[in-house]
């Protein structure tokens, strides 16, 4: 298989593709300088563990991201979009009962174990709420009739999903509302409707606020949030030690300056619990630099008019919502991690897309964006159609006599 053909596979929007493989460069590089303590710790000090991890993970995701591109037209997303959301509740149902009863995949009952593989159900279930969203929306614009009928159908299975990721990973619940609410605006649900949900959202997260206390010992999560929250508005007392996460972080901001340390040079990783996944932001700016970390920044900025371009390009109201909904997810997370990285949010666990180290998540992540290509690629079909020359036939010449 020679060049030429490699990159036929390579369908869609090229600048995206692109953007995913500096990511991918990165990802590989700041994984393998903030992981050098986790391998001491895990896996026998052989640091080359998790940079192969990761090499496997991105390559599977790429390679989900080449089958999608060229084998799974764009309409097969919307025709399973009813059934994954169905499946996403199922899934998320299952977890949070095993944290009810204290069998939880991990110490927040995020993780779902499956046996011979575990993943976070809320991943799965942001991207099938996205095209069940897309799906709907799409369908449902002719009236104001048809707009009510598509909010009250997506703010049901939205609140279900939400209200399931909620107990046991706040940030995750938030980054899909906020995702589908603006999906709902730029669908012209009417503002009325938006901002009555997003009142009632506030009046019921400041209730559960205010009685986490109350709450039951295997929910005990929500009362971390709260804990969060209270440090975020008020201080960390532990901040007075500089033993914190987030004092790490921007300890890690500060020593990399404007050029950074270099590559590999890292000694701020080897304090902090999550540098490789929701601190990796700062751990980038430490050996590379805050320019490099405001190039990294202008690549998702990129990403996102990118995916405005495939928007207004899409012939079909499904595919453009689509791309909307993922876009959207994919840039408001990335915000998400940086703003905790530089102390702007709450520190929360959301990694950076296609950099920070991840397993299923990764695959996930690799599906969004295999999504928004397929999208692309499809645009690029249809134009070509549309610029080919209509054949007129000549006319016989017993037409012409």
């Amino acid at each position: 298989m020679n060049y030429t053909t490699i990159i036929k596979w390579f369908k869609g929007d090229r600048v995206i593709w692109v953007i995913l493989l500096l990511l991918s460069l990165l990802s590989l590089l700041i994984v393998y300088s903030s992981t050098g303590a986790l391998a001491f710790r895990q896996a026998d000090g052989n640091t080359m563990h998790y940079l192969i991890r990761q090499i496997f993970f991105l390559a599977l995701g790429i390679g989900l991201m080449l089958i999608m591109v060229n084998v799974v037209p764009v309409k097969f997303y919307s025709y399973i979009s009813q059934v994954a959301v169905y499946a996403s509740i199922g899934l998320l149902a299952i977890a949070f009962g095993l944290k009810m009863i204290g069998h939880a995949g991990d110490s927040s009952g995020r993780t779902l174990n499956l046996g011979f593989f575990s993943f976070q159900p809320a991943e799965f279930a942001k991207i099938s709420l996205i095209m069940y969203s897309s799906k709907i929306l799409g369908k449902y614009q002719k009236s104001k009739e048809d707009l009510f009928k598509a909010f009250k159908s997506v703010m049901f299975y939205t609140g279900i999903i939400c209200g399931l990721i909620f107990f046991s990973n706040f940030s995750s619940a938030a980054l899909l509302f906020a995702t589908i609410m603006s999906m709902m605006f730029i669908g012209r649900i009417p503002v009325k409707f938006l901002a009555g949900v997003i009142l009632a959202g506030v009046i019921l997260v400041g209730v559960i606020y205010f009685t986490a206390e109350m709450l039951p010992d295997n929910l005990s999560r929500v009362r971390t949030i709260k804990g969060r929250l209270e440090r975020f508005i008020h201080g960390d007392p532990n901040s007075e030690k500089g033993i914190t996460q987030a004092d790490y972080a921007k300890l890690a901001i500060y020593k990399g300056g404007l050029i950074g340390k270099g590559p590999g040079s890292s000694d701020v990783s080897n304090f902090m619990a999550a540098a490789y996944n929701d601190f990796i932001f700062a751990i980038i700016i430490e050996e590379y630099g805050l320019f490099f970390g405001i190039a990294l920044m202008f690549l998702y900025l990129i990403f996102f008019f990118r995916g405005v371009l495939i928007v207004r390009r899409a012939t079909r109201t499904f595919p453009a919502f689509l791309v909307t909904g993922l876009t959207l997810l994919l840039v408001y997370q990335a915000m998400i991690n940086i703003g905790v990285s530089s102390g702007v949010f709450p520190v929360t666990g959301q990694p950076l897309p296609w950099v920070s180290m991840g397993g299923t998540s990764t695959l996930f992540t690799s599906i969004a964006f295999g999504c928004i290509l397929s999208v692309s690629y499809q645009n690029q079909k249809n134009q070509e159609v549309a610029e080919q020359p209509v054949k007129v036939n000549a006319p016989d010449e017993d037409e012409v006599m």
